[in-house]
């Protein structure tokens, strides 16, 4: 789907958009953690998106803090290992929140897991209330339950709010053959169906978030998220990065 940026709130394909984020982006150039300068730049962009007229909400993965502790959670069981990547991914809901914030836009953190003291729990009709209103909404701590990954978390809450996509911002600028990193011969897909994805194990999201995303009609559109205004140009619709849709 191609559509160039008007500026039209008529002409604009998306509405209302999940954006999935991992924890990794938060990093910079870090090796782990949240860089100050990457998470303020981000914080102002997704204020763009939001002044655009876009209603927008996140869901942050945990990847940047729970490495950290990777070696540590290796031989834990893995229900408790997922909990504690779910209380990684609030940390970050809870920083992007107060970015966010200081930037002067309103925003809510909801989170899957009962914690009152920093975000508000999860109820469907609230959180599209919060969009309706033009509140920025970040999702965290997944779906709340372990055995499943954010993607899936963000392809579930997709279609909670009814987005009319999900986009997932990455380190690189959409869906490639190969790795571009290891094979310089890699070439970038403009757009696959969910089959073809799935079958050549491109790695988009994760098979269980693919299949939801497929089986109840939710486009993804994978982009760089690190390169200053690509994700304004994305959700507004402008053909940058993969676009993964039924065939």
């Amino acid at each position: 789907m191609t559509v160039p940026h008007t500026g039209s709130e008529q002409q604009r394909p998306y509405k209302r958009v999940l954006l999935k984020l991992s924890g990794e982006v938060l990093m910079g150039d870090t090796a782990f953690g949240i860089d100050t300068p990457t998470i303020e730049r981000l914080a102002g962009e997704l204020i763009g998106v939001q002044q655009s007229g876009i209603e927008l909400a996140i869901v942050i993965g945990g990847g940047n803090i729970f490495r950290g502790v990777g070696d540590m959670a290796a031989g834990m069981d893995r229900a408790s290992a997922d909990y504690m990547g779910m209380l990684a991914t609030v940390m970050n809901a809870i920083a992007l929140q107060d970015a966010i914030e200081r930037q002067g836009a309103t925003v809510r953190m909801i989170s899957a897991l009962y914690i009152k003291e920093v975000g508000e729990p999860y109820i469907r009709r609230r959180a599209v209330r919060h969009l309706e209103k033009g509140r920025i909404l970040i999702f965290g701590a997944g779906t709340g339950n372990p055995y499943f990954t954010t993607d899936t978390a963000a392809s579930l809450r997709a279609m909670e709010i009814q987005a009319d996509a999900v986009f997932k911002g990455t380190k690189v600028d959409g869906v490639y053959t190969a790795d571009p990193v290891k094979n310089p011969e890699a070439t970038r897909y403009d757009t696959l169906t969910f089959t073809e994805a799935l079958n050549r194990r491109l790695g988009v999201m994760d098979a269980t978030a693919m299949s939801l995303c497929r089986d109840n009609h939710m486009p993804i559109v994978v982009f760089d998220v690190t390169t200053p205004g690509q994700m304004l140009r994305a959700i507004s619709g402008e053909s940058v990065g993969t676009l993964v849709k039924e065939g």
